[in-house]
């Protein structure tokens, strides 16, 4: 019987992304192999039989599985219907190689909070989304695995409140750039995991998110001035017309054409008394 599949991958520009894959397999089994890459993986229907390290181990949905770089590894449906997968391979230091014994002691996570995370990276990496949105996303997903996989502590980070508001003076200062996480990272001298959490901590939303509306409100301001959607975009900090439409519907339920054209509201001023 010939294998029914479906297969996409792609190399996102996001740092310490290697590779993204979404497959669906019936038939097909991987021969033993290595990469010299992480394998994050997670099965959104079936399940999956493997070898790592000459020991069995399955993938099911609802679990998180990891296997390490340079470890032999195969894969095979196990059920008669197959298997469909999602997998985002990391650079091998995104997660280093003291990791990898605990990884092959145990490669899969049974961890709701996890699983969801991982989800939402690949929501960020299959679409045209902001770099920092992407890195927010791997960074979290990276603090949680390196718990699971018993890290050592990083360094002592700065106090959470002051490192939130560095982050966001660094923002406000590149709204139309935009700025990496690495680059916030380094000149916070913060990791980035902890600089996720520290900001979203101290206000409640993600720096992606923080960045996204102040873009949204540049573009309103412009947009009123009287640029055209097209320029309000590009001096905003949107990639084009089309990323910021999105943006706006989500935003205002509307189109960047549509806000600028809606008539202002005057207000009605009270006529003086005549008695």
């Amino acid at each position: 019987m010939p294998d029914v599949q479906r297969l996409r991958a792609w190399r996102p520009a996001v740092p310490g992304v290697a590779e993204v894959l979404h497959a669906r397999f019936v038939t097909h089994a991987y021969p033993a192999h290595t990469h010299d890459a992480w394998t994050l993986l997670v099965v959104d229907d079936g399940a999956i039989r493997y070898d790592l390290g000459r020991h069995r181990h399955g993938a099911v949905a609802g679990e998180v599985t990891l296997l390490p770089p340079h470890v032999p590894h195969d894969g095979r449906a196990a059920t008669p219907d197959g298997f469909v997968k999602r997998v985002v391979y990391l650079d091998p230091d995104v997660l280093g190689r003291a990791l990898v014994g605990a990884a092959v002691d145990r490669p899969a996570f049974a961890d709701p909070l996890l699983r969801r995370r991982v989800g939402q990276l690949h929501r960020v990496l299959d679409g045209p989304g902001e770099e920092l949105h992407a890195e927010s996303r791997l960074a979290l997903v990276v603090g949680r695995l390196r718990d699971h996989l018993g890290a050592a502590p990083a360094a002592p980070a700065p106090p959470r409140r002051r490192l939130a508001h560095d982050l966001r003076d660094l923002l406000d200062a590149h709204v139309v750039p935009g700025l990496t996480l690495a680059a916030a990272a380094a000149t916070l001298d913060a990791h980035p995991t902890h600089l996720v959490r520290a900001f979203t901590a101290t206000f409640g939303m993600p720096p992606h998110a923080y960045l996204v509306g102040r873009r949204v409100d540049r573009a309103r301001a412009l947009l009123l001035a009287g640029h055209p959607p097209a320029s309000a975009a590009a001096a905003a900090g949107f990639y084009d017309q089309a990323h910021l439409t999105r943006v706006f519907r989500r935003y205002l339920a509307t189109t960047p054409a549509r806000y600028a054209a809606a008539p202002p509201t005057h207000r009605h001023t009270a006529r003086p008394d005549r008695s």
